[in-house]
């Protein structure tokens, strides 16, 4: 995947149409933000430093689609993403996390993104070198300087191929007499036979012995600290290498797991993870997401007492990483001045207006989500390439039931939904999953018994099976 594509607004809003339904307003505000990274490369370079990104608050219910529309727009720019609940932080001086991880936190994805991007591009000739190996392990190679007699022997004679092409036992020693032709020759045609039976899967029940590692306990270390490991950046593994080396022993693998095995070490010769490394570091820095979820739950003006008192100071501590700071990390310094930062939050009880002066000034942006209506709750049924309905259909398949969702049974439990979320807590459209899930209990049981069936969906049928809890409005509290 790019790292940039070069969608434009209407483009990335018409992407996100696929997965969400309406919030079109959310839509256009992240769309601009993140062609605004496109506007931003292409600007002159002495001022592309100067451009700052707009970051952004989404505020409404649980359930409507704020968490969703961070992580499509983070897979759409390819860009190293982050979710993060901002309550989960504490101020610094209390027991918890601070909120420099969450830069590490991306540092570890982003170095995680770039390197399987590399692996990719290795994974041929990663492949090619592994299976290189595992013939000089089934056809290790004759001497250079052979003995004048002998011939293809076998290890042991119960191994002898019953006909040309044929693979019994562990492996063979190839040896010559005098006038027979060229060794290695004949060597280079029996590994092309091995070759191409390897790669038909022909040797898939044999073993071959090679160096694995030894699994047995490693001598432990306590490691006392008031503070999380995370903090303390120190890649022990480092630290301790020489004092702990990798051990191994011999042991037998079947091919196909001696092939994986080969690969990874290959891959892991081929990557250069310096030049990851660098890149991972300028993909966080340049294009870098983090989701903010729950910035609610850190809002508010206390009196420095009570079980909330690390609020403010929370919010202190975000600022300069917002602002834009440098955070240390095991892999290097890492500037947050072009990191995006999406905020969200259901801001019931606590409003925008209650975080501190400094932060607001941070999050130029704000965009409403709205409740999701009956009529919303149809299209998220039938419109996304992710609908339920399309989920529960492709899962029963598998059992060879198949299921048919009439319109009348779609708008019955889109009017389920908003009722319950109206009479109970409204959670949004994860309601539809709560009520499907109700719904259907009966024939995801029965399934296996069920092959060959097909069984409608209309609202008869939705009537029969959840009437009697959505109208009981304690059942529905606890049971959808």
């Amino acid at each position: 995947m790019t790292e940039q594509r070069e969608l434009t607004p209407r483009e990335i809003v018409a992407e996100l149409d696929k997965y969400i339904i309406g919030q079109d307003e959310a839509k256009r505000a992240v769309a601009i933000a993140m062609r605004n990274r496109w506007r931003r490369a292409q600007v002159d370079e002495s001022l592309r430093e100067e451009i700052y990104p707009k970051n952004i608050i989404m505020i409404g219910p649980t359930g409507v689609g704020k968490t969703e529309i961070a992580r499509r727009l983070a897979k759409l720019s390819g860009a190293p993403f982050l979710k993060i609940e901002a309550s989960k932080f504490t101020e610094v001086g209390y027991v918890g996390r601070d909120v420099e991880s969450m830069i590490r936190d991306l540092v570890e994805i982003g170095i995680n993104q770039v390197r399987q991007e590399h692996e990719t591009q290795v994974a041929a000739e990663a492949h090619r070198l592994a299976v290189e190996k595992v013939l000089d392990k089934l056809v290790p190679p004759p001497p250079k300087n052979p003995a004048p007699e002998t011939h293809l022997k076998y290890e042991d004679e119960d191994d002898k191929p019953a006909e040309e092409g044929a693979v019994q036992g562990e492996s063979f020693v190839l040896v010559t007499h005098p006038g027979d032709p060229d060794p290695q020759e004949s060597y280079r045609r029996t590994r092309e036979k091995f070759r191409q039976m390897l790669l038909d899967g022909k040797l898939n029940d044999r073993s071959i012995e090679m160096e694995v590692a030894d699994r047995s306990k490693l001598p432990m270390i306590e490691i006392f600290s008031n503070s999380g490991l995370e903090d303390m950046d120190i890649n022990f593994k480092d630290m301790f290498g020489n004092l702990f080396p990798k051990r191994t022993k011999k042991g037998k693998i079947v091919v196909p797991e001696a092939l994986r095995l080969f690969e990874k070490e290959e891959i892991q010769r081929l990557i250069d993870m310096e030049k990851v490394q660098v890149e991972a570091l300028r993909r966080v820095e340049q294009s870098g997401i983090i989701f903010l979820d729950e910035l609610d739950k850190i809002a508010g003006r206390e009196k420095g007492h009570g079980p909330d008192v690390s609020r403010e100071g929370v919010q202190r501590d975000l600022l300069p990483i917002v602002e834009g700071s440098s955070v240390n990390t095991k892999h290097g310094m890492v500037r947050t001045d072009h990191v995006l930062f999406i905020a969200a939050g259901a801001f019931n009880v606590a409003k925008p207006s209650d975080l501190i002066p400094e932060l607001q000034g941070r999050f130029p942006i704000r965009v409403a989500l709205k409740s999701l209506s009956v009529e919303a709750f149809v299209r998220i049924l039938t419109e996304p390439q992710n609908a339920l309905t399309k989920q529960y259909e492709a899962l029963l398949a598998t059992e060879d039931v198949r299921l048919e969702f009439t319109r009348d049974g779609i708008e019955r439990m889109a009017e389920l939904a908003a009722k319950v979320n109206e009479r109970t807590e409204d959670i949004g459209a994860r309601r539809l999953a709560t009520i499907m899930e109700k719904m259907l209990e009966d024939i995801s049981f029965h399934a296996p018994e069920k092959r060959g069936t097909t069984f409608v969906i209309d609202r008869k049928f939705i009537d029969e099976a959840l009437t009697g809890i959505i109208e009981d409005v304690d059942l529905s509290r606890y049971i959808l």
